[in-house]
């Protein structure tokens, strides 16, 4: 259930609040300047990368009281950046303001039993699974599903709470080394690929999304995404897009909403996880679409119509980590100089203060007028700054 939407639209000049100043939320704030708005963030790193560039940073913890106090004292309405926010914290400020996406969704997306049970009930298939927070439980789980994964129920992101085991002595030993924490294993499937489709629906109900994103990962973080005419095929793009409308649906959901979807060797679609927020494979859509999904996010939060993003050239997305800094050993900055020489060479870096391999760092978007061309430049790329090819 969503808070009410008093004075809705809210027009250029009212302030939006997030509660995260990573770079989603940085990205948030440059969207909703540009569209005219103030902001306000909510986080307790003083050099937040969202923080530093928004007219105000409340400088406090997710659950302190004085903080989302001044939020909603400054903010119009609030959405979150990223999916482990404390839902009691989002339920106390819908009390006083307008929350997108409400409590109830995040805390569906932070647990993965939940998280499972919603798909089901949407007729969206995901793979085989079992729940294990007791020892009785991991001595019941079936031979079928191993060998497999085992998630932490809560909290995992980027890979992080997962392990592969392949029979029940590895599972034994990975639920250890996970604390006994509450966990889902899942049966490991044969990829073809993975995609994950973008939407945002508004308070109205009114839903759009961006077109299909292919996805490949590595160490369970993004590396590329790759989008555009012929990337994936249009009955399995379709799947996946209907598979993400009733999901968003059956949540009432209002905001932007991810969702990732494995491809079988079969051709078969099982959902992965969904993200109650931007997601990492939709920034291409700054500048290979005429609205960015953090436009979407600006526009559902402010009750402002919903245009259906139109993808105006081929883009591919390269994830840069800390790792590019260290890539000859010692500390460096990476060839920016040589990389915006190539065409259709779009950069991104988030203002974070320090570089440490697996962070986040920035992204680099290629943008032409076909797949070849942006390929070809997406791997010189690549040649400059010492990535992996694909």
């Amino acid at each position: 259930m969503t808070s009410s939407v008093p004075g809705h639209p809210l027009a250029p000049g009212a302030t939006l609040g997030v509660m995260g100043g990573g770079q989603l939320g940085r990205m948030f704030v440059h969207a909703a300047q540009r569209l005219g708005y103030a902001t306000a963030v909510l986080d307790p790193d003083e050099a937040s990368p969202a923080g530093l560039v928004s007219h105000h940073h409340v400088q406090a913890g997710y659950l302190d009281e004085a903080g989302l106090h001044r939020l909603a004292q400054v903010a119009d309405a609030i959405t979150t950046e990223f999916e482990n926010v404390p839902a009691e914290a989002l339920t106390g400020l819908a009390e006083r303001r307008f929350v997108a996406p409400a409590a109830d969704a995040v805390s569906v997306a932070q647990d993965r039993t939940k998280e499972k049970a919603h798909f089901t009930r949407c007729g969206v298939p995901c793979a085989p699974n079992a729940l294990i927070e007791t020892p009785g439980q991991l001595a019941d789980v079936p031979d079928a599903l191993l060998p497999g994964v085992l998630k932490t129920a809560r909290l995992g992101y980027d890979g992080k709470g997962q392990v592969r085991v392949a029979d029940r002595a590895a599972l034994a030993k990975a639920w250890d080394e996970l604390k006994r924490v509450p966990c889902v294993l899942e049966k490991l499937l044969p990829l073809a690929s993975e995609i994950s489709v973008v939407v945002a629906r508004g308070a109205d109900g009114a839903m759009v999304h961006l077109p299909v994103q292919k996805n490949l990962h590595r160490a369970g973080i993004l590396a590329v995404t790759e989008v555009g005419e012929g990337v994936v095929p249009g009955a399995l793009a379709q799947q996946a897009i209907e598979s993400t409308r009733a999901i968003a649906q059956g949540l009432d959901y209002v905001g932007v909403l991810c969702v990732e979807f494995f491809v079988l060797q079969d051709g078969s679609l099982v959902v992965n996880e969904m993200a109650p927020r931007p997601h990492n494979s939709g920034h291409w859509s700054m500048d290979g679409a005429d609205v960015s999904q953090f436009e979407l996010q600006v526009r559902t939060l402010a009750g402002l119509p919903l245009a259906a993003p139109r993808q105006h050239s081929h883009a591919i997305m390269l994830n840069l980590l800390g790792d590019l800094w260290f890539a000859s050993g010692a500390e460096r900055t990476p060839p920016w100089a040589d990389v915006l020489a190539l065409p259709g060479a779009h950069l991104h870096l988030y203002g974070k203060a320090s570089a440490r391999p697996g962070r986040k760092m920035g992204h680099l978007t290629f943008t032409a007028a076909d797949a070849a061309q942006a390929r070809t430049t997406a791997l010189r790329a690549c040649g400059l700054l010492g990535l992996e090819t694909f």
